[in-house]
């Protein structure tokens, strides 16, 4: 499985990213082979509006499968769902871990938003 995890930096010691839309990074790791690739989210650091919708349509094209991330607003979660992405919160510690402990289940997918929209 492809999941897109949301990062401080480019490598899988780097922070996780509490922010969705805003993140610095989103690493794609292959759940199966341990590969990663990272892909820049500059663009929306300092979007004025829109950033998230825009973050989950790049997710969608990298063609990840799920998210995994702290925090997820409504425009940004709707967008994901309809890319057919799951989308996991409540990420933290570093990307390896966080997807450590999502291989091992214990971060499962969410049915809403956990947070407001414009949260920073």
């Amino acid at each position: 499985m492809k999941v897109a995890i949301t990062a401080q930096g480019s490598n899988l010691d780097s922070p996780v990213d509490p922010r969705f839309g805003r993140a610095r990074y989103f690493l794609l790791c292959d759940t199966e082979t341990g590969q990663f690739s990272a892909h820049d989210n500059v663009q929306n650091l300092n979007a004025p509006q829109g950033a998230g919708i825009q973050a989950a349509q790049a997710i969608v094209k990298i063609g990840a499968e799920a998210v995994l991330t702290g925090n997820v607003g409504p425009k940004a979660f709707a967008t994901l769902q309809a890319g057919n992405v799951a989308v996991h919160v409540g990420a933290a510690g570093t990307v390896r871990q966080a997807l450590e402990e999502f291989r091992a289940g214990r971060v499962p997918p969410v049915t809403k938003a956990n947070v407001e929209g414009h949260w920073s």
